[in-house]
């Protein structure tokens, strides 16, 4: 393993080591948590489930993560805990073993509700990490993070592919071992963490808003439902993509989760070029061509066949995703100081929200067909025309 670089008190340059460790531990935590929608076709046939009740094990685990994850981020801001990221991947863990032995539908639920807890430890103060590592990079830095998280969710759904179909649901236990390496990184970056905290946090204290308070609520809520109206579209694609390839082209399980792979390896990719575009040319562009941009995409798709359903996946999961690490980098600059509190509303409420938005489309798709799921959904990027109403740099500096 890489050396971890001890903390200095007059280093500003981006830590990469910690960087590439805790974007490690989060392309683990997040291989986990993928687990679960991706043996969602198994379950619902060992457990004869309906599309609600796919939905409800999707709201359990992001219910969870949005109720406490901004509660933590805020806790956290007041008193860091380096030490309650070991903790987040001792649940995770509890929770894919849960998982992999679960007798009922109820206990799903709650292994569900243990991944969810395990996520809403773990984002606010590996997001703080993340900025503190970033030597002023924080595009970069969110980027680095980020698509841990995405590379990691991309590779859950092929793993369960080629190692839970042919094993069997006990299988999925077999990834508690990412849990176990994930915790042992991640006590090494508690030890840099801790000790970056007393200099690094003292200097960043300051929290005064750039803009009048009324600004910075309004600037917050289009960002928050930019990120909802995303997030509900992802939770269409996580969720039941593969039912949609399964029934719309008869394709078995093993193919409509490599389709899944690529869409989710797609949004990997996206992640990693919006940080330094909008570090480099500012988050408002990167917001405008992702949110916006994607729009002709997500209208095709529910009307081409196979392939070019495949080929428009990766193009939406490509631009998609590219808003994101601009969209918490902008919200940290219209809330500074408070970092785990961004991190809680985009890491956990809206993205929660997005579980909610899960549920409400399982019912839909028991009513009207999953494709009907995503005639509704491939209008959302739409709302991206909110973008409008956010503030341009000049009123950072100006402070009008």
């Amino acid at each position: 393993m890489t050396a971890i670089p001890q903390p200095t008190r007059a280093t500003s340059a981006t830590v990469f080591p910690i960087l590439i460790a805790i974007s490690l531990c989060h392309m683990l935590n997040d291989v986990m948590q993928s687990m679960l929608s991706a043996i969602y076709p198994m379950l619902k046939a060992d457990f004869a489930l309906d599309y609600w009740q796919i939905g409800m094990m999707t709201l359990a685990f992001q219910g969870t993560a949005s109720l406490l994850q901004p509660a933590i981020g805020i806790f956290t801001d007041a008193r860091p805990q380096p030490w309650s990221l070991p903790v987040a991947s001792a649940s995770t863990f509890c929770g894919v073993l849960v998982l992999a032995f679960a007798p009922s539908y109820p206990v799903l639920i709650m292994g569900a509700m243990l991944i969810g807890l395990g996520s809403a430890i773990f984002h606010p103060e590996s997001s703080r990490v993340a900025r503190l590592a970033s030597g002023g990079r924080f595009g970069l830095a969110q980027s680095v993070f980020q698509v841990g998280g995405n590379f990691g969710t991309a590779i859950g759904p092929l793993l369960a592919a080629f190692i839970v179909l042919p094993l069997g649901r006990g299988s999925v236990a077999l990834f508690g071992i990412l849990a176990v390496i994930a915790g042992t990184v991640l006590v090494r970056v508690s030890r840099w963490y801790g000790g970056v905290l007393g200099d690094r946090v003292r200097r960043a204290g300051d929290k005064t808003l750039p803009l009048p308070r009324n600004r910075v609520v309004l600037a917050l809520s289009v960002l928050a439902f930019l990120t909802f109206t995303k997030n509900i579209y992802m939770a269409s694609i996580s969720s039941y993509y593969t039912f949609y390839l399964i029934e719309t082209f008869a394709v078995d399980t093993r193919t409509a989760q490599l389709m899944l792979f690529l869409f989710l390896g797609a949004v990997a990719a996206g992640t990693v070029l919006g940080g330094p575009v909008a570090d480099r040319w500012g988050p408002m562009t990167v917001i405008w061509i992702s949110i916006l941009g994607v729009l002709p995409f997500t209208l095709a798709l529910p009307h081409v066949g196979l392939v070019a359903s495949g080929v428009l996946s990766v193009l939406i999961g490509l631009i998609l995703a590219s808003a994101f690490s601009a969209i918490v980098v902008f919200a940290q600059e219209l809330l500074p100081g408070r970092v785990g509190m961004v991190a809680g509303i985009f890491f956990g409420l809206a993205f929660g929200m997005g579980g909610i938005a899960a549920a409400a489309l399982g019912v839909l798709a028991d009513h009207y067909g999953i494709r009907m799921v995503y005639l509704i959904c491939s209008a959302l990027p739409a709302m991206g025309v909110l973008t409008i109403l956010l503030p341009k740099r000049s009123e950072f500096i100006t402070g009008s």
